[in-house]
This record gives C-alpha cells, sequence and structure tokens, in this order.
C-alpha cells in the first residue's frame, strides 16, 4: 500500500465555510429592511451624480468637444442598474422572514446596492470629454442640387487620383462654375476616405497676400496662436515647411488672379509624379495656370443647353412655370439667352421666379436683349462680377479693344485676321509696321482668350460669350462721352438707319446684320471713327450717292455682304475699307484717292471684273490687300503690286501660269506674307512643290479649275530635303483642290499642320498618298512625317476613280469628321480600330457606299458605326 495517495480534509475548515455561509445568507435575511433603504439612498445618490455628468457632457458638447467613450459606457451600466431597481420594486415583500422567497430577494437588493455605490463612485469623472480632433477637411456648404458640372468633376477627381499630376488648374469665365467644382472635389475629400493629412482651403481673390494665405494654412495646420503674427513671412514659411514637409495635403486656392508663389508660402512644391501633396487652383486666366507650372489644366465650360435649362427651371420654380401655358416657351427663351453661364441664369431666374403673366416674360427678353444692364440684378450681381477680369487686362488698350469686339453681333465669328487689320487702321497698336504689328495684335487675342473673354472658334475666328457682350457693351456705355461714345444696333430687325441726330456726337457705329434699304440722308458725323454697315438690303435707288459726305474722321468702314453705291472721294482720313463678299462689278476709281488707306478687303467678290489701271498703285500707304477668291484680275496688277512698298499682307487670286511665275519670282512679293493664294483656271505647266514651298506665310491654297496640272512633281530627295530645311509648308493648314487633273497628292505629306482637306470633281485621282512616290526618299529625310497628323476635315466628293487614301493604316490623332461623296471605287479606309475607339469621329456618307466598305475586322467597324451619318444616295 506504500504508494497510495488519499485526500484529508480537516474537520475545522469545513465547519468554517459552513459558518460564513449561514452567516451571509442570514445577513441577506435580517439586513433586506436595512439594504432596501440605503438602496434607496443610493439610488438617489447616483441619480444626481449621473445627472451631474450629463449637464457636464452638454456643456462640454457646446464647446465642440466629444464625449468620453468611459462616460458613454458608464451612463449606459447606470440606466442598466435602474431597471434592475425598478423590478426589484415590483417584487413582493415575503410575510415570513424564514422563507427562501425572502433569502433570494435580500440576496438581490444586497448585490444591487453593492453595483449602485460602485457605480456611484466610479462617476466621480475628472474629464467627461475630450477636444475633438481636427477634420483634415472641412465640409463647405453647396446648393442642393449642382447642375452640369459632373463630367468635368469626374475628369479632375480622376486626374488627381489616378493620374501623375500634383499641380492642376481650373480656369473659366467669372460665373460660370470654378469655385462650385472647387468645393465639390474639397467635399468629396470630406466624404471619402483618403490618405491625405490636410485639405487646406483658401480664398486668394485679387488682392494677392502670402501672409494672408499663410495664416489661413496655419490655423489648420495648428501653428498658428499669438506669437504667430510677430514672426517674419520667412520664419512663417519654415515652420509651415517643417510640418507639411513630413504630411500628405490637398491645397486648394481658390480664385487667384496671378502667381502665387507657393515656395515663399513654405508649401513642399508637388512634382509631376507626387502622389502625396496636390495643389488645385481656380482662376479666371488661363495664362496663369502656365504662370503657376500646372501639369493639367481644366476649362470650365458653360452649361449646355440641356443643364442651363434644368438650373433656370429650378430658380425659377414649377408654381411660375406652370401659372400660364405660354410662359414655359418664353422661359426657354429667356434662359437661351443667358448663353448656359450659370451666374446669369441663377440670377435672371430668381428675378423671374414670381413673374406670372406672359407680359412681364415678355418685357423681360426685350430688356435682356436691348439693354441688359437694367434687368433686375443683373448690373450688381454678374456684370459687376464679370468687370473683374475687364479691369485685370494687362492695358488700356487691350481693354478698348474687347470694348471693340462688342460692334459685331452676338454669336458673330470674328475673324482674327480681319479684327487686327481694323485695330492697325484704329491705331490700337503700337506705332509698328508689318508683322510686329500684327504679332502684338495676335498676342492682344491671347490675353483676352486666356482672361476667357472671348472664345476661340475654328478657322481662326473668335467669339464673344453673350452674357460678356452684354458686360462690355455696358462699360461702354458709362464711358466719357466727351471721348467714346459707341452706338451699336446689331442684328434690331432696322429697315431705315437711325435718325440724322443719333449720329452727330457717335464715335464707333455698328449697324450690321439688319435690313436696312433706304440711306436717303446725310448725316452730319464729325467724330465718327468707326462704322459698320455690311450685311444690310440697301437698294440703289433708295441711297444718298453722298451718303459719306460729312464723315471726314472715319477711319474704318465696313460694307461687305452688302452693295452700297457710294462716293468715298471725301473719307481723306478712311484707313481701312471692306468689300468683301459684295458683288461688285468694278472697283470705283475714286478709290484711288483714299491716300490714307492701309486695309482694302476685296475677298470672295466673285463678280469683280473691272479693275482699272492705277488704281491699287496708287494706294501708296496700303498695307493690307486682301484678293483670295476675288473675281478675274489681269495680270497687270501684280506688277503694281511692285509699287505698294508698305505693303506687308496679301491674299490674291492668279488666273495665269505668267502671274503666278511673277509673282514666285519677284524678292519683293516673296518678302511678304501671302496666307492664301487661289490659282483659278491658270493653264499651270508642270509645277515643283519647291516653288510653292517659298510662300512661307502660306495658309490656304485654292486650285480651281487648273485641268491642265496632273502632277506636282517632287523632283529630287534633295528638294524635299530643302523644302523640310525651310520649313516648307509649315503654316499650310487648308487645301482645296476641284476640277484638276491631279492623280495624286503625295505632296501634302509635307504639310505637318494641315487640318482641313477638301477635294472635289477630281476624276482622275487614284490615291490621295502614294506611298510609293516617296521610294527615292531616303528615310531620315522622311524622318517625324507622319501624314495627316494635324488633319481635322476631311471632304471627299466626286473622286470616281479614287481607289485610295493611303494603302497604310493611318493614325489621324486629330480627325473630327470625314465626308464622303460618289467615291464608289474607295472600299477601304485607312483607319483602325483603336483610332475608331479613342475619338468619335464623324463620317459623313452614302448608306450604300458605307454598306460596300470593306473592314480589317468587326471590332474596326463595330468602332466607327455609331458615328455614321447617312447622306442622301
Amino acid at each position: 500500500m506504500g504508494n497510495v495517495c488519499s485526500p484529508s480534509f480537516t474537520c475545522d475548515d469545513t465547519i468554517s465555510r459552513c459558518l460564513d455561509c449561514t452567516v451571509r445568507k442570514a445577513g441577506y435575511v435580517c439586513n433586506l429592511q436595512d439594504n432596501i433603504l440605503a438602496l434607496k439612498e443610493e439610488v438617489r445618490r447616483l441619480t444626481e451624480v449621473r445627472n451631474d455628468v450629463k449637464i457636464r457632457i452638454i456643456v462640454a458638447e457646446q464647446q465642440q468637444m466629444k464625449p468620453l467613450e468611459q462616460v458613454h459606457g458608464w451612463i449606459s451600466r447606470v440606466q442598466e442598474v435602474g431597471s434592475k431597481v425598478e423590478k426589484l420594486k415590483e417584487e413582493e415583500y415575503p410575510e415570513s422572514r424564514c422563507s427562501k422567497s425572502t433569502y433570494k430577494l435580500g440576496k438581490k437588493v444586497f448585490r444591487t446596492l453593492r453595483e449602485v455605490r460602485s457605480l456611484r463612485q466610479e462617476g466621480d469623472f475628472k474629464d467627461v470629454a475630450q477636444p475633438v480632433p481636427e477634420n483634415p477637411v472641412d465640409e463647405r456648404p453647396l446648393p442642393p442640387t449642382v447642375v452640369g458640372l459632373q463630367l468635368t468633376f469626374d475628369r479632375v477627381w480622376r486626374c488627381l487620383m489616378e493620374e501623375h499630376a500634383g499641380i492642376v488648374g481650373l480656369y473659366g469665365m467669372g460665373g460660370v462654375g470654378k469655385t462650385t467644382l472647387l468645393t465639390q472635389i474639397n467635399n468629396r475629400f470630406f466624404d471619402t476616405p483618403n490618405h491625405f493629412d490636410f485639405v487646406i482651403w483658401v480664398v486668394v481673390s485679387r488682392d494677392l497676400q502670402l501672409e494672408k494665405i499663410q495664416e489661413s494654412i496655419a490655423k489648420k495646420i495648428g501653428l498658428f496662436n499669438e506669437s504667430w503674427k510677430n514672426k517674419s513671412m520667412q520664419e512663417k514659411a519654415q515652420e509651415i515647411f517643417k510640418i507639411l514637409s513630413k504630411k500628405k495635403f490637398v491645397l486648394l486656392l481658390d480664385d487667384i488672379w496671378e502667381l502665387v508663389d507657393l515656395d515663399q508660402v513654405g508649401l513642399p512644391i508637388p512634382t509631376r509624379t507626387s502622389v502625396s501633396n496636390k495643389v488645385v487652383f481656380t482662376t479666371r486666366e488661363f495664362g496663369v495656370c502656365g504662370q503657376m507650372e500646372a501639369h493639367r489644366s481644366f476649362k470650365v465650360e458653360c452649361l449646355r443647353y440641356d443643364d442651363a435649362w434644368k438650373l433656370f427651371e429650378q430658380k425659377v420654380g414649377a408654381d411660375t412655370l406652370d401659372s400660364h401655358p405660354d410662359i414655359p416657351e418664353l422661359a426657354e427663351t429667356l434662359a437661351k439667352d443667358c448663353g448656359g453661364l450659370p451666374l446669369a441664369l441663377i440670377t435672371v431666374g430668381r428675378a423671374m421666379a414670381s413673374r406670372k403673366t406672359p407680359r412681364e416674360w415678355e418685357h423681360a427678353i426685350e430688356v435682356l436683349r436691348s439693354s441688359a444692364s437694367k434687368f433686375a440684378g443683373m448690373e450688381k450681381r454678374v456684370f459687376s462680377r464679370l468687370k473683374f477680369s475687364f479691369d485685370f487686362l494687362p492695358s488700356d488698350a487691350t481693354r478698348f479693344c474687347l470694348l471693340y469686339c462688342t460692334l459685331f453681333p452676338e454669336d458673330h465669328r470674328i475673324s482674327i485676321e480681319d479684327l487686327i487689320d481694323c485695330w492697325i487702321c484704329e491705331g490700337f497698336l503700337d506705332d509698328l509696321d508689318g508683322i510686329e504689328a500684327r504679332n502684338q495684335g495676335y498676342s492682344l487675342i491671347r490675353n483676352l482668350l486666356h482672361a476667357c473673354l472671348l472664345e476661340e472658334e475654328k478657322d481662326d475666328c473668335v467669339k464673344m460669350h453673350d452674357v460678356v457682350r452684354d458686360m462690355a457693351l455696358w462699360i461702354a456705355s458709362t464711358m466719357d462721352s466727351e471721348k467714346e461714345k459707341f452706338l451699336v444696333l446689331t442684328g434690331a430687325g432696322l429697315t431705315e438707319a437711325p435718325s440724322v441726330g443719333m449720329w452727330k456726337d457717335v464715335t464707333r457705329m455698328s449697324l450690321m446684320d439688319n435690313k436696312i434699304k433706304r440711306l436717303t440722308v446725310s448725316p452730319t458725323s464729325p467724330r465718327l471713327l468707326t462704322l459698320f454697315l455690311n450685311s444690310n438690303y440697301f437698294e440703289n435707288d433708295k441711297v444718298n450717292y453722298h451718303f459719306f459726305k460729312s464723315m471726314a474722321s472715319l477711319r474704318v468702314l465696313k460694307l461687305s455682304h452688302s452693295d452700297l453705291p457710294f462716293e468715298v472721294s471725301n473719307l481723306v482720313s478712311l484707313q481701312y475699307l471692306d468689300l468683301s463678299n459684295s458683288i461688285l462689278e468694278r472697283l470705283p476709281t475714286e478709290l484711288k484717292y483714299l491716300e490714307n488707306l492701309k486695309c482694302l478687303n476685296l475677298e470672295y467678290t466673285f463678280r469683280l471684273s473691272r479693275i482699272s489701271p492705277q488704281v491699287i498703285s496708287n494706294l501708296k500707304m496700303l498695307r493690307v490687300l486682301r484678293m483670295f477668291e476675288c473675281g478675274s484680275i489681269l495680270d497687270s496688277l501684280v506688277e503694281e503690286l511692285l509699287d505698294l512698298e508698305h505693303l506687308n499682307v496679301l491674299t490674291i487670286t492668279l488666273h495665269s501660269n505668267h502671274a503666278l511665275q511673277r509673282l514666285l519670282s519677284s524678292s519683293r512679293l516673296q518678302s511678304i506674307s501671302i496666307p492664301s493664294l487661289c490659282l483659278r483656271g491658270c493653264r499651270l505647266e508642270p509645277l515643283t512643290i519647291f516653288s510653292l514651298a517659298s510662300l512661307r506665310h502660306l495658309q490656304t491654297l485654292h486650285l480651281v479649275e487648273c485641268n491642265d496640272l496632273e502632277d506636282f512633281m517632287i523632283d529630287c530627295a534633295g528638294e524635299v530635303k530643302k523644302i523640310r530645311e525651310i520649313h516648307g509648308f509649315h503654316s499650310l493648314q487648308n487645301i482645296y483642290i476641284s476640277h484638276s487633273k491631279l492623280r495624286q497628292v503625295t505632296w501634302l505629306i509635307l504639310a505637318p499642320n494641315l487640318k482641313h482637306l477638301e477635294m472635289q470633281n477630281c476624276q482622275y485621282m487614284e490615291e490621295i498618298i502614294n506611298i510609293g512616290k516617296l521610294g527615292e526618299v531616303p528615310a531620315e529625310v522622311m524622318e517625324n512625317l507622319i501624314p495627316f497628323a494635324r488633319l481635322e476635315y476631311l471632304i471627299l466628293k466626286g473622286l470616281n476613280n479614287l481607289k485610295n487614301i493611303c494603302s497604310n493604316a493611318l493614325p489621324f490623332p486629330r480627325l473630327k469628321e470625314m465626308s464622303v461623296h460618289e467615291c464608289s471605287k474607295l472600299r477601304q479606309l485607312p483607319i483602325d480600330c483603336n483610332c475608331g475607339l479613342e475619338r468619335k469621329i464623324i463620317i459623313e456618307a452614302e448608306e450604300r457606299w458605307w454598306k460596300q466598305l470593306q473592314w480589317d475586322d468587326q471590332a474596326t467597324q463595330n468602332a466607327f458605326h455609331p458615328y455614321f451619318k447617312s447622306q442622301l444616295d
């Protein structure tokens, strides 16, 4: 038995444990009444503590503090124990103190009392709340619904999140929604989990103060205190840099007008590959995007009509729109007149929200169109804001040139070349000559485009937004009438010219796009400098031949798109005369007396068949002569041009090979700019490419009815090399060829900036680009030459033998539209699937031709099919 182990218990331990249990159970019973009274008292005291804690929480929350989690937990436990106490009150008190139920109740009371006392002691909190951690983003107010910005927002957000862009610029005209877009970006950071430690919003405005930007940043990152104001700008920059160089941040700068030197502010400047730091800014000046070295720039455009109407509808309200059946149509007219500018739509919409009769809406349309500044809220809320951009223009000349654009009608596409011609003759540009003055004019227009006060259009034109034009007219109306007085009545439906009294003090007048037939009285206009009479319906027997007799100061006269018989010998100050697109058959001999004339425009005067000798050569001050697509011109005119020593811009139509050779062989004429050349009905000998390549400024070339022209010869590889060395055809952008015997135009590969190519009725044309023609040219000479790299429009009509555009597939990186008509043998297009997927190229052609096209694969056909537009077969 030696290793057997057995448990042993002492009698004293057992008895002791039994006695403790008995005493404890007896205590539950014996002290029940005392414990109930104590519990009531402890519950009362706990309730007081709880109420005090709740009051402290309310005070803390008012101070933007957050209650501690342990306090929330304590309050929850107090609520639970309160429920226990209420249940105990519901239990019946036992009649016998020796019953089992008395014991159970006593035990519950005892334990609840102990829990209540413990909670009361725990409730003595030193702190019930703590400061809320600074949110990396402060949410900013936005309208309940934002209309029309979603696509732009998605592009910008994708750029910030996915692309390599550390600095991003958002630019556009005033009131277009740039701040709203930036606010959307800010709030997306607020709503979306991100890795940035700080998202900082700063309003900059016109009065740039770097220290204010530093202060806004300092407040956000916890640097701003009493001592901050006493520090120098450099010290502040060092402290900001010290913190932000170790953090990930987004800086949102709203409304900047000039370069903000981020380095001086103390910002670590984001690089193109930066993912930790971003800077996004808004500006009205596209040039600021360049100054800020933005890696990406996004233009915030005016709203498309559907979105514009939706915004206008919101502001007017359904109650008003439904108040009369005629109002919705009138409302649409008024919304369209706002030109998609959100600021104007909101202002006009709110003003009309209480107008519930058609008469009120009709009157509003009249006021907005005739004198927009008088429309409720327009001057204060719209024009005054847009005027900031006007005031910020770099010079008085630039500002006045913008006002000058108001002389053209609404939505009018203004030729840049024509505008610069006018400005030179008005004397707005510095006292420069030739190319220098034109370059200054181009620079000035770029300033207006960059300020989003003009809009860029195709074919080297610009346009004024309707609201910007209204703003400019408002500014012109407030000018000192002793210096300038504008009278602009474009597109007003006038059938007669303004009364004689209205002409007296005017300096600039435009009556463009009216239906004026009568000019019976000769007004006295001693101050009149500029007169636009183009696009009217003058009737010969209702026009005073001496209408211009009392306009001795007149410098610029526009008579295009009209047939106005006139006597101009009295216009001794005239420097600009526009007779383009008129039905003139002979050029008045009296023109030779216009000794100060600097610019004469005769373009598209197809009926002009007679120009008397010495009329042109007598205009000794002539600097610009435009005769592109002009009627029959004698070869002798080219000789007269040699006498114009100040001539620096010439557009011309030639009708003979002799005239062309004289033009190309004259060193004098070669030295001037010839941006447009039309060869019409010429009997051209085989013409070498090099001869035309010498016209360095040639932008537009028309070859019309040159029936014997069968080829443009590329003599040798050396000639191609010379063309490339002198940048021949570098300026060529537009080519129109019709009724020729050309079989191919492979030389177009040498025009790297060609944008528009149109070919019609060339029955012998078999292939546009014939790669075989370049076989003898060394590859190094053709290096970096991609056919049609900048082509936007390709129009092919009546090319019955055309089989190929090019035998090789071409990328067409900028092609927008292709039109094919009566090219039955063309069965394949040199475009691939990627070209169709990447860009929405519109192909307009006959349905029958489209169905017969051969595609490399089904994917390519599928890519282009959605953008096919059917012509009538």
